[in-house]
């Protein structure tokens, strides 16, 4: 798979590309198949540290790979794709997950088949709206939960609940999914916008679906503020929601705490701090919160990083002059400026930053992650005793 890989990123033309990928392909199957995780791993692992650029090609691979499969039915052959339908959910309450009840069902695929889907594609919804405890964990988990709904999808046939999910931790935002096999015959467009030979067709598309199912998703997250993401491609659709997430659970976190205290968001002050496994590259930021009077982390919000995301300073604006109302949210550069522009617009002035990188910790008896006060030290987030749960169920 290594090999393959590299061979992929050295190709001097498409037709050697494709070469290796069809070798690469063939490896991957007999290993997804075979449920052998821990060598997708080991490639993963040396390509990272040795070839990024190969590193990269095998992850896409991989994902293509577990997300997608044929399917022969009936003397014709069926390509299958896994896709996500992204929910960003936010609330005081709890964020509901778990079963959809037949009707609901029905209703949502008939508008994923109204709005995104081309004419002759087949559809089989997965019975569940999955937090994202509840997704698969590795690559072989999704290509075998790919190949049972691509079952379904060709055959008509319906998806049975799976007996139990993993519990769902609580959260003021978070995301929730809807999984769905989308089948259509080899060659043939999967979705409207391929049919029609117009890129711009998935922004209609992501417009129709947004409008016409977002009445129906609400009820199955009673008491929540929602938004909408494009369905797409399984992995695709995850890093987004993942992305997108992240500046709602700022602003719902102030929320929160200006309400449940009864203070102005002004009475706050956040801390923030950078975060890494290695102790060079920020993984992730964490942003604590406090009153402005009291050291004491009351909340906290974790902010991680993907991708290519640079975490770096940039000289022009150094995290004074990030506070700054002249700011523009179009000058935004880092996940730093992003974090203060959201807790600024939120009500948030007072805003501390350490420059220092801390250890992945976390609470040892629970596993929450730890945050850092104005001081530097690392603390477990506590509310005050007077002040009532944030994940209480809505009725």
């Amino acid at each position: 798979m290594v090999s393959a890989a590299q061979g992929m990123v050295q190709s001097a033309s498409r037709v050697e590309e494709r070469l290796w990928e069809h070798a690469l392909d063939s490896l991957l199957h007999k290993t997804l198949k075979g449920s052998h995780q821990e060598s997708l791993d080991a490639a993963l692992d040396h390509l990272y540290r040795t070839d990024l650029a190969a590193y990269d090609a095998l992850m896409e691979a991989i994902e293509a790979g577990s997300e997608s499969c044929t399917v022969e039915h009936e003397g014709e052959t069926w390509q299958v794709l896994l896709i996500a339908a992204p929910i960003l959910a936010w609330t005081r309450f709890s964020i509901a997950s778990g079963p959809i009840g037949e009707e609901m069902r029905t209703t949502l695929n008939a508008h994923l088949h109204g709005h995104l889907l081309a004419d002759g594609a087949r559809l089989a919804l997965a019975p569940t709206l999955y937090s994202i405890d509840q997704l698969p964990r590795t690559h072989a988990e999704t290509y075998s939960l790919v190949h049972r709904m691509a079952q379904a999808a060709v055959k008509g046939t319906a998806l049975r609940a799976p007996a139990s999910g993993q519990e769902t931790a609580p959260f003021l935002a978070d995301t929730r999914y809807l999984l769905a096999a989308v089948a259509a015959p080899a060659g043939k467009p999967m979705f409207v916008w391929q049919a029609d030979l117009n890129p711009a067709g998935r922004d209609q598309a992501l417009e129709r679906w947004r409008k016409q199912a977002a009445p129906n998703i609400g009820t199955l997250l009673p008491g929540c503020g929602i938004e909408l993401l494009m369905p797409e491609a399984y992995y695709i659709a995850c890093r987004e929601a993942d992305r997108q997430i992240r500046p709602i659970s700022i602003r719902a976190a102030v929320h929160f705490l200006t309400n449940a205290i009864g203070i102005d968001a002004s009475g706050l002050r956040a801390i923030i701090g950078g975060f890494s496994e290695d102790g060079e590259r920020v993984d992730e930021y964490r942003v604590g919160f406090t009153l402005r009077q009291n050291p004491e982390v009351i909340y906290g919000v974790v902010w991680p990083l993907y991708g290519q995301e640079d975490d770096e300073e940039t000289a022009a604006n150094s995290f004074e002059g990030l506070t700054a109302p002249e700011v523009l949210e179009t000058e935004l550069r880092t996940p730093v400026e992003e974090i203060v522009a959201l807790l600024r617009a939120c009500g948030v002035t007072h805003i501390k930053r350490h420059t220092e990188h801390f250890p992945m910790e976390f609470c040892d008896d629970c596993g929450a992650p730890l945050y850092p006060d104005a001081d530097a030290e690392l603390v477990h987030a506590e509310m005050p005793e007077d002040v009532p749960t944030s994940t209480g169920h809505f009725h």
